[in-house]
């Protein structure tokens, strides 16, 4: 009975710092802006794990054709050689973020000083590409534990998550992508998406077409975090 108590107990922990630690609305380790409590019909689009060399510039011309602007959170790595993308996104009124520079499955296991030299350096990059200060951070993944709150805290940045995932990186059909979001509209909403997918640039539109249609109007994520 006892050992089936402390198997149970155990369990249970172990739950719970799972779910701690893989969902960033939880907020137990850190405090990340998800959704903004607001009765007015407004909403931030973000993307992860650019720049793409090919489809980012797809995302970014049907943003242009829609006037909305994003908030992309960008891999330090991916710079290089894509420089003029990320100047090409300041130029049309978008905000960068913070996604690490190596992206790497093994960031949440970063000893202290490695996590926030990976971020340091890729806030870094950013910073001299687009010649504005980039303190809005995205953990990989999604990941949060007690390490990357102090790297975060330490930095001063500002940690983002979502309430609407579309889930868009297994490359469901996009009817199940725009029904994911149908479902979890609320005002305040903030999408994540990623422009990196072959079907990138013909999701986004959709989507706008979706958000117009349900009355929101898209605003930049500092807006929304005003």
């Amino acid at each position: 009975m006892i050992i089936t108590c402390l198997v149970l107990g155990s369990l249970l922990i172990l739950s719970f710092l799972v779910y701690a630690s893989y969902s960033i609305r939880s907020e137990i380790y850190l405090r990340s802006f998800c959704r903004k409590r607001t009765g007015e019909k407004v909403i931030a689009l973000t993307f992860d794990d650019g720049p793409d060399p090919i489809q980012t510039p797809k995302v970014l011309k049907v943003l242009k054709e829609h006037q909305a602007t994003a908030c992309f959170f960008c891999i330090g790595h991916k710079i290089e050689g894509n420089e003029k993308l990320l100047q090409q996104m300041v130029a049309e009124g978008h905000l960068i973020g913070n996604h690490s520079f190596t992206h790497s499955g093994l960031f949440p296991l970063y000893r202290l000083s490695r996590m926030k030299k990976d971020l340091q350096t890729c806030q870094s990059e950013l910073e001299r590409v687009t010649s504005q200060p980039v303190t809005l951070f995205r953990p990989p993944f999604g990941v949060t534990n007690p390490t990357i709150a102090k790297a975060v805290r330490q930095l001063g940045y500002t940690s983002i998550g979502w309430n609407i995932r579309t889930l868009d990186t297994q490359q469901p059909s996009p009817e199940k992508v725009l029904d994911r979001i149908r479902k979890g509209l609320k005002p305040g909403s903030i999408i994540l998406l990623h422009d990196r997918m072959p079907n990138s640039g013909q999701l986004v539109k959709q989507i706008l077409d979706l958000l117009k249609k349900q009355g929101y109007t898209i605003v930049r994520l500092d807006e929304l975090l005003a």
